[in-house]
């Protein structure tokens, strides 16, 4: 099995800035353990993507959460669901913009590029603009529930669920939207407390666009 985006980015060659993270160590491919090696050969497997990610390479200082962060994100992320890929990366890119993480926010506004995402759409997330023309007014209220999860959780009542409702949403995706805000909020400042860069790859997508 491949993901469509995984291929593209095989097709982009390497990414526009080197790997790394700046504050702790990672564990690169060529340091991991066999446990860790068979995730990584998994992961390349599963995805069809060359490369292993940092972010992955973060969790692999835990090899028991790498596994269940990779079985998180092949079941939640990386497929149609209650939402379709497209709503969970424009949640997943909001929600990086809004917690100032580079390193996620650029991979996933890559993936919403490869989604169907517009750029107009990108700049509503990046600023969160949710008065853009590129977000639509059920989006909106998506996306601002999203940003109430991430920032002010406690304060959801059910009349936040009966606002989506009216614009459109079911509870199932109300409550995968909530499981993916969640899971991104950990991504992020993963990421962000490592020292993981942006890798370039909305830049570059920009640059070498499908055929």
């Amino acid at each position: 099995m491949s993901v469509p985006e995984y291929e593209q980015l095989a097709r982009l060659g390497r990414p526009a800035s080197p790997a790394g993270s700046a504050n702790l160590p990672i564990v690169e491919e060529d340091q991991a353990s066999p446990e860790v090696a068979a995730l990584y050969q998994h992961f390349r497997q599963h995805f069809g993507r060359p490369a292993v990610p940092g972010i992955l390479k973060c969790f692999a200082t835990h090899p028991p959460l790498l596994r269940h962060m990779m079985a998180l994100s092949e079941s939640l992320l990386f497929s149609d669901g209650h939402l379709p890929r497209r709503d969970k990366e424009m949640l997943a890119t909001f929600i990086s913009f809004r917690n100032q993480c580079p390193y996620c926010a650029d991979s996933h506004a890559c993936f919403l590029r490869m989604q169907g995402g517009s750029l107009g759409l990108i700049d509503a997330l990046r600023y969160a603009d949710l008065a853009s023309p590129a977000v639509t007014p059920a989006e909106r209220t998506l996306l601002t529930f999203a940003n109430k999860v991430n920032q002010d959780s406690q304060s959801i009542h059910r009349a936040d669920i009966e606002a989506l409702a009216l614009a459109g949403w079911t509870e199932p995706q109300v409550a995968e939207a909530v499981h993916l805000v969640a899971l991104f909020a950990t991504f992020n400042r993963v990421a962000n407390a490592f020292g993981l860069p942006s890798q370039g790859l909305l830049a570059l997508y920009e640059e070498n666009p499908p055929l």
